[in-house]
């Protein structure tokens, strides 16, 4: 901010009473350049021979930054398409720092594309002119998962009227990608690169397949290379890739009666969810070993008393492949189609989310495999030694062997990594070449989606993952940028890999649900 600089502060003073007319945006970039600049001066480092030494110095410096917003993030734990006050802090963030925000896109009111570009041109999303240099995107997440409230202390302590908390860390992911993007942002503009940075921030990643919409509308047409990254409890760069997945919610409707006086007149809409659960649980014997199915009965019925006239199961299938998926969802279809013939009520569906797998990109992989090595690893302070200490007897007994990870920068190979969990990154990948990589924001041996890694996450072990996070994706896009036959390597073995796969969006035509 201008007041807290006070040496540009007595620069504005000195030229009070002269008239300037000069846009906000204008008068943030020379902000940027006169701080830089003072800095560069009072610490000698040099970002055009030492980028990391550089980097180091930008994430530090907005650690007190960074750290309050991933805290408020935090403590908001907002859920999918209701994340007004994290994509608004998000917002104000980047504007206070020079860049155009996009607010709205796609129809989801929480999802917006800030970007700050240097060169005569752009490829910006409402120019039809090109930019002079690469566009480099970075994602941020958002979202909280429901059913998850924990207080940042490591024993089980849900937080009373709190129905919600960070397991997967998204607050962690949105507020170190914005301090990424604007140590980016102030290397361009110190080192007069031509080129442009976004900041993707992306609600409902956890079952509203938020960045499918920002695809399907065309917002990554003109991105060179995009970079993201994720909450975890290790640090490794190893290429990945992810479970396609798609899901919806099947309702049953069915005829009310008295259960005992007139059961005979009923016809139970929760008959034909048990009935269709049954049939799949069957099922899963006759689909390929790695497909995954599951599922929560979302209503019921209201009273035991009461023939349900009507009863809901929300229900997810993943496969290794998209291509595959098609096939296996008819079958799920047809169990709930059955289910209904059978019980004599009638069934509907409605798609919530679908992704694709995940890409792999190697050679961005290994560009922020070198950049993270830069940085090293995690070092616990005593205070969170002794929080580790006391919440790994609540984790799986690998939790042992894994004591000490958070200080390693695991080995790259190139031997792709099988994950079992979905993301709707994946659909960006099949867009444009990719990569993401992970760092221990939680204890090692902590699972996602549990209370420890919420704990985790509300404190310092998982700021110092951000801050590793933040400095490795600023490292990486330095590097694209400075060497743009990186990026036309990735996009060379991305071609290659995509082969004659033709995309297509799994959610459809439909809007977001919000």
């Amino acid at each position: 901010m201008l007041t807290k600089n006070n040496s540009l502060a007595a620069l504005l003073r000195a030229h009070s009473k002269r008239v300037y007319s000069v846009s906000t945006a204008a008068l943030l970039a020379m902000t940027c350049v006169y701080t830089c600049a003072t800095l560069a001066k009072a610490n000698p480092l040099n970002p055009n021979s030492d980028a990391a030494a550089f980097v180091e110095q930008q994430v530090n410096q907005q650690q007190t930054m960074s750290n309050t917003l991933a805290d408020n993030m935090w403590q908001w734990a907002e859920t999918r398409f209701h994340e007004q006050k994290s994509s608004q802090a998000m917002q104000d963030i980047l504007i206070e720092h020079g860049f155009e925000v996009d607010v709205g896109v796609s129809g989801m009111p929480t999802a917006f594309v800030a970007r700050y570009r240097l060169g005569s041109a752009s490829k910006h999303l409402s120019s039809v002119s090109q930019v002079t240099g690469p566009v480099i995107a970075i994602l941020a997440e958002m979202d909280a998962l429901p059913g998850l409230s924990q207080g940042a202390v490591p024993h089980k302590a849900p937080i009373s009227g709190k129905a919600a908390g960070h397991a997967c860390g998204h607050h962690l992911f949105g507020a170190g990608s914005l301090a990424a993007a604007i140590a980016i942002k102030n290397w361009l503009v110190l080192n007069k690169v031509n080129g442009e940075i976004r900041l993707y921030g992306t609600p409902a990643e956890e079952g509203g397949s938020g960045k499918v919409y920002m695809v399907r509308e065309g917002l990554f047409d003109d991105v060179d290379s995009v970079l993201h990254w994720h909450p975890g409890d290790q640090n490794t760069t190893q290429p990945m890739t992810t479970l396609a997945n798609k899901t919806a919610k099947f309702r049953f409707h069915g005829i009310a009666s008295h259960a005992a006086a007139a059961p005979e007149r009923g016809r139970s809409a929760l008959d034909a969810v048990e009935a269709m659960n049954y049939m799949v649980n069957m099922m899963r014997e006759h689909v390929p070993s790695d497909t995954r199915i599951h599922y929560v009965i979302t209503h019921g019925g209201g009273a035991p008393n009461v023939v349900p006239e009507f009863a809901e199961v929300y229900y997810y299938m993943r496969t290794p492949s998209a291509a595959d998926l098609p096939a296996l969802w008819a079958r799920l279809e047809k169990t709930a189609q059955a289910a209904a013939l059978g019980t004599e009520t009638t069934v509907d569906w409605e798609i919530m989310s679908g992704v694709w797998s995940t890409l792999p990109n190697a050679t961005l992989a290994k560009v922020t495999h070198e950049a993270m090595q830069a940085f090293g690893g995690i070092e616990y302070s005593q205070k969170e030694q002794e929080f580790a200490d006391k919440i790994r007897p609540t984790l799986s007994k690998r939790a042992v062997r894994q004591i000490g990870n958070e200080q390693k920068i695991m080995p790259f190979t190139d031997d792709i990594y099988h994950a079992t969990a979905s993301t709707d990154v994946g659909d960006i990948s099949w867009n444009v070449p990719t990569t993401g990589f992970v760092t221990a924001t939680w204890v090692p041996g902590t699972a996602p989606h549990s209370w420890q890694a919420v704990a985790a996450g509300g404190m310092s072990i998982g700021f110092k993952g951000m801050h590793l996070a933040s400095k490795t994706l600023a490292l990486s896009a330095i590097r694209l940028f400075e060497q743009p036959q990186l990026i036309q390597e990735a996009k060379t073995e991305w071609r290659k890999h995509v082969g004659n796969v033709q995309y297509q969006s799994q959610i459809g035509n439909r809007t977001p649900a919000l």
